[in-house]
């Protein structure tokens, strides 16, 4: 069998998770080429997992403070660009067509008349599922920015959609959580919105990954450049995330069971969505702008039960090569009943006995 897998490349989430379903496929022992679209290819960096893969320029947002300026947005991407490689590519040779939410190879099938499937947690909001800061566009895009065939959402609860759960790394080896160590991922932010926010907090040190190395002029605000190995280094022992609405790093966080502090992206339905939904499973702190006060009790709370999800990626690629698939209700259902819930944690000041049961994260 030989797939092409297509990624949105504007956002880290998309590509961590495509990385873990390389792993998986070539464990199959699956021929995949990989397509990127998004971000020059100059930009893109650890991508060893994709061997020769392709880079097209797709469609992007313009962001502003930390907001999408969708007249700009219009004006950014190059429309005449995308629709030359929408009908200029050739899917001959190919047995089987992924998509995570990547715009050119969509169109291009949807042109072509190939059947595409549709793996990302964007895909979940083609279902009924709550939803925050809906409107007539945001809605539009979500939809047709990126159609397939067979839609398969990822999301933090099944919802009774038949919705799978994260597409993560195995939880790495548990280890006692440092209560005075952050980590940081706010791509939306500038860095010296961050260094002002977390400069009066002298007593924690946070791990800023903004893509530069450069001196924050405070000892407890370190700057990293981008790097996916250095990233889990430092993610495996913070006891707290601060991070935008996205997807993949709550999910991350969700499985070590570390604290979350949230600031969606203004004008964006998903990240807005996503905010509410870990803010009603009570597994985060939702802010829509950076205060001290705030920041002060999200800092003195503990971690959280950490979440055991199974191999979602393994499981998942199993059944795409599989001739003879089952249901996604009862991929759905088998998957749920594998996660659980360790109703305890570790942090550096004590140690707790973990214990195990079945977790479904449902709205209340």
């Amino acid at each position: 069998m030989k797939i092409l897998y297509a990624v949105q490349g504007t956002g880290n989430g998309h590509i961590t998770r495509a990385r873990i379903m390389a792993k998986a496929l070539r464990s199959l022992n699956v021929d995949v080429d990989w397509v990127f679209t998004g971000r020059p290819k100059d930009e893109l960096f650890d991508m060893q997992d994709f061997g020769d893969f392709r880079v097209f320029s797709g469609l992007t947002y313009a962001i502003k403070h930390g907001k999408i300026q969708y007249v700009q947005t219009a004006f950014k991407n190059n429309l005449f660009k995308f629709l030359r490689d929408v009908f200029r590519f050739d899917f001959t040779g190919y047995d089987l067509v992924i998509n995570d939410f990547e715009p050119v190879i969509a169109w291009a099938a949807k042109r072509a008349k190939v059947k595409t499937i549709g793996l990302s947690h964007q895909m979940a909001f083609q279902k009924d599922i709550p939803m925050a800061g809906e409107n007539i566009l945001a809605k539009f895009v979500l939809r047709h920015f990126a159609p397939v065939d067979l839609p398969i959402g990822l999301h933090w609860s099944d919802f009774g959609q038949h919705l799978l759960p994260p597409i993560i790394d195995d939880a790495p080896e548990r280890k006692a959580l440092s209560l005075r160590d952050v980590l940081v991922y706010c791509p939306f932010s500038t860095k010296e919105e961050l260094i002002d926010w977390f400069a009066p907090f002298g007593n924690y040190r946070f791990h800023v990954f903004h893509g530069c190395d450069d001196d924050s002029g405070y000892k407890h605000i370190n700057l990293y450049p981008f790097s996916r190995s250095h990233f889990q280094e430092k993610q495996s022992h913070c006891a707290g995330v601060i991070t935008s609405a996205g997807f993949e790093l709550p999910s991350e966080a969700l499985q070590v069971g570390q604290k979350l502090l949230i600031k969606p992206l203004g004008g964006q339905m998903e990240q807005t969505s996503n905010a509410l939904a870990l803010d009603k499973i009570k597994r985060a702190t939702i802010i829509d702008k950076y205060t001290n006060r705030t920041l002060e009790q999200w800092l003195q709370e503990p971690p959280r039960p950490a979440i055991q999800y199974p191999n979602v990626a393994l499981e998942v690629a199993k059944w795409l090569v599989n001739s003879e698939r089952e249901s996604l209700e009862s991929l759905s259902k088998k998957l749920w009943e594998q996660t659980k819930t360790l109703t305890n944690f570790q942090t550096e000041d004590s140690t707790h006995i973990e214990k195990q049961g079945s977790t479904q994260l449902n709205y209340t």
